[in-house]
């Protein structure tokens, strides 16, 4: 976290001029999405792709994300090939947004070197590749410059973003990109360690992917419903899946499985039928449907086993009455009694999705030291870039006592800070951001 005052951060903004931005991978979603962002801050910002048509796809898309004229007015579109050497040897930063493929982003950072300024900066948007490996054999000016500046899809919606400096990253320049982005582009910025997958999606998508290998064993349309918005979040994972991309789960979450080895790392493995459907074209929403699709207005969710789809409304559930007793109560905004009832809740399915829960704060708590320096970076990466419930959130609608029970009860190691506050009692509350209204992670179903 950031521990730079208002004035220092207007000061840091003042020392340097951004006015020249070139986004690579202009014309997907990030890319774009980025690009617009970065309209509203500086008066040139270069759209380039593979081909000229397709950075002009990319602003068409951009334009109509926003819907802002200043889009339009500070854009400029080009292809690699005929406009990246001089696109970059004009820019004050470079924004890379390619797929996360290493191999990919070398290619084009060894254009980018080429052609870029000693005193540019270049940035990445990557998910979760390490950053000191991407700038590996590189200049001293490239490593000076280089960083991870980790947006949220879509940007312009999405404020959390997570800052990455590498091992050579200039301390400077890692205070004045905080500084710009928060005063400049409106982002909520947490900075984290070179981890794989830096921080929330380390802790984000270990959570979907513990659910969708959930599916797998007790099917779809029961885990969704029992990982629902009244456990704190706006989206299901199993539809976040959806919404992201089956392919980009895949790419985190094999990332994380075979560069880390932490207590849940058997949660990061990526279930069997969710790559044999990949296999036959299954990518979410992007491909007409994953976990659900469409047929008209009716809803139709995913058989795992056999990949067929069943009519949504022909699904019959088991009695889940807690549920609508949470969510009623998180209605009135008390969410503390609804996350007791939730607590109490007899029961297979509720301990079930009690194990959900708990297994995602541990871990959260767990990851302090290593992706953050303290839980308040997860905290707001969690809740700014996910919409979820940040764990400490969580904690405290629990209680300390309660979220311990909970998380022995799921079988997992209590985190020293758990169980000290249970103890003690002490802190009262983990989270304390007075700007973030805690009400809006508790959606009523």
């Amino acid at each position: 976290m950031s521990n730079l005052s208002p004035k220092e951060m207007r000061q840091l903004v003042a020392s340097r001029k951004i006015e020249r931005v070139v986004v690579l991978g202009a014309n997907g979603t990030m890319g774009y999405g980025s690009a617009a962002l970065f309209t509203q801050a500086v008066p040139e910002v270069t759209f380039l792709a593979r081909t000229k048509e397709k950075a002009e796809e990319g602003l068409a898309a951009a334009i109509k994300q926003v819907r802002s004229p200043t889009v339009a007015n500070r854009a400029r579109t080009g292809s690699y090939d005929d406009d990246l050497a001089s696109a970059c040897a004009g820019a004050d930063l470079i924004f890379e947004a390619l797929t996360e493929d290493f191999d990919l982003k070398k290619d084009i950072f060894d254009k980018v070197e080429a052609a870029r300024r000693d005193d540019s900066i270049v940035a990445t948007v990557t998910s979760g590749l390490s950053i000191n490996k991407l700038c590996e054999g590189r200049s001293d000016s490239f490593r000076k410059n280089f960083l991870g500046l980790h947006f949220f899809n879509p940007p312009n919606v999405i404020v959390g973003t997570e800052l990455i400096a590498g091992d050579d990253t200039d301390p400077e320049l890692v205070d004045f990109i905080d500084a710009y982005s928060t005063l400049l582009l409106g982002r909520e910025m947490v900075r984290t360690a070179d981890t794989p997958a830096f921080a929330g999606n380390r802790v984000g998508f270990k959570v979907m992917n513990e659910v969708a290998q959930l599916a797998g064993e007790i099917g779809v349309a029961l885990t969704d419903k029992l990982i629902g918005p009244y456990t704190g979040r706006a989206m299901t994972p199993l539809a976040t899946i959806d919404l992201v991309g089956w392919d980009i789960h895949r790419a985190i979450v094999d990332n994380v499985y075979e560069n880390t080895n932490d207590e849940a790392h058997e949660t990061n493995k990526l279930p069997a039928y969710m790559a044999d459907l990949m296999g036959k074209g299954v990518l979410g929403n992007k491909s007409g449907g994953g976990f659900f699709k469409k047929d008209g207005k009716k809803r139709l969710v995913l058989d795992p086993a056999s990949g067929d789809y069943t009519p949504a409304d022909e699904i019959v559930l088991p009695e889940l009455g807690y549920i609508d007793e949470v969510a009623a109560l998180h209605r009135d905004g008390r969410y503390k009694e609804g996350m007791a009832v939730f607590a109490a809740a007899g029961g297979e399915h509720a301990k079930i999705a009690r194990k959900v829960i708990a297994g995602y704060v541990a871990y959260a708590f767990h990851r302090v030291g290593e992706v953050t320096e303290t839980i308040d970076g997860i905290d707001r990466i969690m809740g700014m870039g996910f919409n979820v419930a940040p764990p400490s959130v969580l904690v405290d609608a629990f209680g300390a006592q309660t979220t311990v029970d909970l998380i022995a009860e799921a079988g997992l190691e209590v985190p020293a800070a758990l169980a000290q506050a249970a103890k003690t009692g002490e802190p009262k509350r983990f989270f304390n951001h007075t700007r973030i209204n805690v009400g809006k992670f508790f959606v009523a179903e």
